[in-house]
């Protein structure tokens, strides 16, 4: 990769909180740090490095997106002096219009859906030869600059880790840290991808191919339709609609299918589990209390095995012979779409929707297709 990114090492910093509920050694990889509060920052400001190098200094950055995709390419361009438009379905919040202006990006609203804001900016590149489309998760090239992380976790952590988490919605992230462990000599080290129900367009997709579990039935929940890409060769889900709350980062239709096919056959593999939204707000007031980090919904649900020890333990061991303990990395995603009111409103509808039963019990869906509870 070549050097003169706009990006910076990101810490990778020993959490003792979390590593005495876990049993492990737990390791937090800040990728919340970054200029655009997100990882992305790494994919896509390598993607529009590289466009400048091949289009000039002139190029037009165009991307559609109302999240971190978007912010994340608005903060790249500023940085490089490079236009920049966003395309933002209706809706968007007068806080991200805010933020994407501080950025000096344009910003156009329209189109009931991300398709229609996607149409919009394809016009756009069509009609000027100057102008490139930023890709949000499926791309080579984005990967490769998120692959970046797993380079800095190893020369961070002096040692091969037992595992890995990430969050997965497109599965740009997962893409990323699949490269940087197959160049790093990490492709036996095992993955947990982990979303939301009502966004796990990646949890069922994985579950449609190889031998896995819904590989023959090919059975999917109302609003999931099949979908078959023929170049990777690999089914997949893809939502016609979006339930949960982190959908703003994780709902992506369906995955990208060049991580799918790389997740299905890579060594160490990716286990995959997709939580209910209030696990994740859960995770977030606690991760907000106890390191002083207020990240969004979708960055929390990886931190939901972390906090609940049953569920940890089902996807790592915490000790790996001889006494040893496992050492785990947990990708701090990170996310702008976060504040205090809104960290606030979860913790209430926590409450609210708690009945003081001490039995009470979380259910995710698991690896394996099958249902896992334990205790709150």
């Amino acid at each position: 990769m070549a050097t003169g990114n706009l990006w910076v090492e990101t810490p990778l910093i020993y959490s003792t909180r979390l590593s005495e509920l876990t049993g492990a050694a737990v390791y937090l990889k800040l990728e919340n740090l970054h200029p655009s509060f997100s990882f992305k920052y790494r994919g896509i400001s390598h993607f529009i490095q590289k466009s400048r190098q091949t289009l000039g200094s002139d190029v037009h950055v165009v991307i559609a997106s109302g999240g971190n995709a978007g912010l994340a390419a608005a903060c790249a361009a500023k940085a490089l002096k490079l236009r920049c438009t966003v395309f933002i379905p209706d809706g968007v919040t007068q806080s991200t219009l805010d933020v994407l202006k501080r950025e000096e990006a344009e910003v156009i609203v329209g189109g009931k859906h991300y398709s229609e804001a996607l149409a919009r900016a394809a016009d756009v590149v069509a009609s000027d030869s100057k102008a490139v489309m930023v890709p949000a998760y499926d791309d080579a090239t984005v990967w490769e600059g998120h692959s970046s992380m797993v380079h800095e976790i190893q020369g961070q952590l002096k040692k091969k880790p037992d595992a890995i988490f990430c969050s997965v919605g497109g599965a740009g992230l997962l893409g990323g840290i699949i490269i940087g462990c197959k160049a790093v000599g990490w492709d036996d080290v095992p993955l947990v991808g982990l979303g939301t129900i009502g966004s796990d367009s990646f949890y069922h997709s994985m579950s449609l191919n190889g031998e896995r579990f819904n590989s023959k039935n090919k059975s999917l929940p109302p609003g999931i339709e099949l979908v078959y890409n023929e170049e990777q060769q690999v089914h997949l889900a893809h939502l016609t609609s979006f339930s949960s709350k982190a959908s703003g980062s994780l709902g992506a239709s369906e995955p990208s299918a060049g991580v799918v096919r790389m997740a299905l056959e890579r060594k160490g593999g990716v286990k995959t589990v997709s939580v209910p939204d209030e696990i994740s707000m859960e995770a977030l007031a606690s991760f907000a209390n106890d390191h002083k980090f207020l990240v969004e919904l979708a960055c929390s649900t990886t931190l939901v095995p972390a906090y609940h020890r049953p569920l940890f333990e089902k996807l790592v061991r915490p000790c790996q012979g001889d006494g040893d303990r496992a050492v785990v990395v947990f990708v701090v995603c990170g996310g702008f779409k976060i504040d205090v009111e809104t960290a606030a409103e979860y913790a209430k509808m926590l409450r609210s929707n708690s009945n003081g039963e001490k039995d009470e019990e979380w259910t995710v869906k698991y690896d394996d297709g099958s249902l896992f509870s334990f205790k709150k």
